[in-house]
This record gives structure tokens, C-alpha cells and sequence, in this order.
């Protein structure tokens, strides 16, 4: 039973969030979509960054772009991939910052442990 005063969302909608969180459960497709949080870019320069094979990348590309995270605009022969949509760039980047933070804080821990902490 949902807390006084909140609605549970509707089916639909928790539909397109599974469909959206499952594109994003790809490492792959997450660091991509990581990467163009950071700086817009052109699918060689994706690849390059996520080190991925360049027809891997754009299909990975593709269907974040059929599911709307993300969107190109031509610039004169090159196509440029970016997020726009800046509640999916915050939610990455939460949820990546955060993931970081605690692999340091573990890290952190056994090293204090190794020298007899």
C-alpha cells in the first residue's frame, strides 16, 4: 500500500522506466550515455572514449536514440550525439558518483586494514 497521499505511478509509466533502466543495465550503453553527460560527441569519438568497435557503438546509439535518451543533430557531415534531457544526465551521474564514491570508501577500508588499522 502506497504512504498516505501518494499515488502509486500508473503501469504505463513504469513500463517506460523498466524499458529505460533496462537500456541504461548495458555497461556499454551507460558509459555512453555517461560520456555525452560530460561532453557532446560524434560516434568516433564515443568509440574512442568508451573503447568500443564503431558499428557496437552505433547501434548502441541507435536504440538510445529510439528510446529518446538521446538525440543527434547534424553538424555539416558529422552527427552529433548528446543528452539533453537533464534528469537522465543527473541520474547517471548520481548514480555513478555515488557507485565511485563507495568503491573509494572500500578501497579506503581493506588499505587501512592491510597496514594493521
Amino acid at each position: 500500500m502506497a504512504p498516505s497521499g501518494v499515488e502509486d505511478p500508473p503501469a504505463e509509466v513504469l513500463a517506460e522506466a523498466a524499458a529505460a533502466f533496462g537500456l541504461l543495465a548495458s555497461p556499454a550503453r551507460l558509459h555512453i550515455v555517461w560520456a555525452l553527460s560530460q561532453h557532446e560527441s560524434d560516434v568516433s569519438g564515443l568509440a574512442r572514449r568508451v573503447g568500443g568497435a564503431l558499428p557496437a557503438v552505433s547501434q548502441h546509439l541507435a536504440k538510445l536514440k529510439l528510446a529518446g535518451l538521446v538525440r543527434s543533430r547534424r553538424e555539416g557531415r558529422r552527427v552529433v550525439y548528446l543528452v539533453d534531457d537533464q534528469d537522465i544526465v543527473a541520474t547517471v551521474q548520481w548514480l555513478i558518483g555515488r557507485l565511485t564514491e563507495r568503491a573509494g570508501d572500500a578501497g579506503t577500508a581493506r588499505g587501512a586494514r592491510g597496514l594493521g588499522a
